[in-house]
């Protein structure tokens, strides 16, 4: 990746060359698409949007969320039925959870001259219950981050470059929520169901959704219901599976939301730890939100009859920082 720069058009025949003509992606016998690192290495270049908006540019993706955009937006409020999509931050371990969420009042003894509390929290938020915004400096791949950016941008004192304060503005754009376990017509899907493009094409179609540049695609697996049903678990998540990087470039998101890990886990690409977060983040410079809590919004998308909506959500604005917990909200 390397002196890389973006160009759309050409990037763009490369995509539907290796999607059609090419032997890019290998088909199993059960016609879902095998992918390899191999795969990966070469999309981290065909899916690449690096230099399309400047060599110097830091937003990335949400570079789509233009003025337009956000009139677009917040015209889908219509009912002004407002939810959160975050989980309640959990400060007990558990098994997907072993360093929890810490919360301490400070002066809860002895307090009888102050007329306040005062409490701090302490969190490892990049994790799988806390509801978090991957910045763009979150991940890295060859040494190198979105845009070309080295990794020696970011040392023990922050990131110099792509942290989270970058989007202090916060994100105002238009949501889509593609219920997967809705499709599949189950509460949940098993731990490591892999999705598949077919899948996300399936979904929206019978949601009657489209999805369009600049919004935020988020994905329900169910996995917040399986957990309040049979407990915490680890290990093992349903996800995107690596094939669907291609048609998230192709539709131009600029926020991936799931409420797991993002990926399939594990993820069936031998030799790569996250590949969709790492085409996501590294490739695409779309933003994601991990660990979303959807069993609300996905409920009242139902009783509305629509899987749109307003997405708001903004970061701590930490100088420096890889991503920051967040409570991004559903308005109807």
């Amino acid at each position: 990746m390397n002196n890389h720069r973006f160009t759309r058009p050409a990037a763009l025949v490369s995509l539907l060359l290796g999607l059609t003509l090419s032997p890019v992606v290998a088909f199993a016998e059960d016609n879902h698409p095998k992918v390899t690192n191999a795969d990966v290495e070469k999309w981290m270049t065909e899916l690449s949007n690096w230099g399309r908006w400047g060599k110097d540019d830091q937003l990335g993706a949400i570079n789509l969320i233009t003025e337009a955009k956000r009139k677009e937006a917040a015209a889908l409020v219509k009912e002004g039925i407002s939810i959160s999509m975050a989980h309640d931050c959990e400060t007990t371990s558990a098994e997907d959870d072993p360093k929890p969420f810490s919360r301490e009042i400070l002066n809860a003894e002895n307090n009888n001259s102050s007329p306040f509390y005062f409490d701090r929290f302490v969190t490892e938020y990049h994790n799988m219950v806390t509801t978090h915004l991957d910045a763009l400096c979150h991940m890295f791949y060859h040494g190198q981050m979105y845009n070309g950016v080295p990794r020696s941008e970011v040392t023990k004192s922050g990131a110099n470059k792509l942290a989270v304060n970058n989007v202090k503005n916060g994100i105002f754009t238009r949501a889509v929520l593609l219920d997967i376990p809705r499709l599949k017509g189950v509460d949940f899907l098993t731990p490591g169901t892999p999705i598949f493009p077919a899948d996300l094409d399936a979904c929206a179609e019978k949601e009657g959704v489209k999805i369009k540049p600049g919004d935020a695609l988020l994905v329900r697996t169910g996995r917040w219901k399986k957990r309040q049903k049979d407990g915490p678990w680890s290990g093992s998540f349903a996800g995107l599976h690596a094939s669907c990087a291609p048609w998230l470039h192709s539709h131009d998101i600029a926020i991936f939301g799931n409420d797991a890990a993002g990926d399939v886990m594990p993820n069936r690409v031998e030799g790569a730890s996250m590949p969709v977060h790492q085409l996501v983040l590294v490739a695409m410079g779309a933003w994601i939100l991990d660990a979303c809590d959807f069993e609300a919004v996905a409920e009242q998308a139902e009783k509305s009859h629509r899987w749109e909506f307003l997405l708001t959500t903004a970061p701590l604005p930490v100088p420096g920082a890889t991503g920051s917990p967040i409570n991004p909200i559903a308005t109807f």
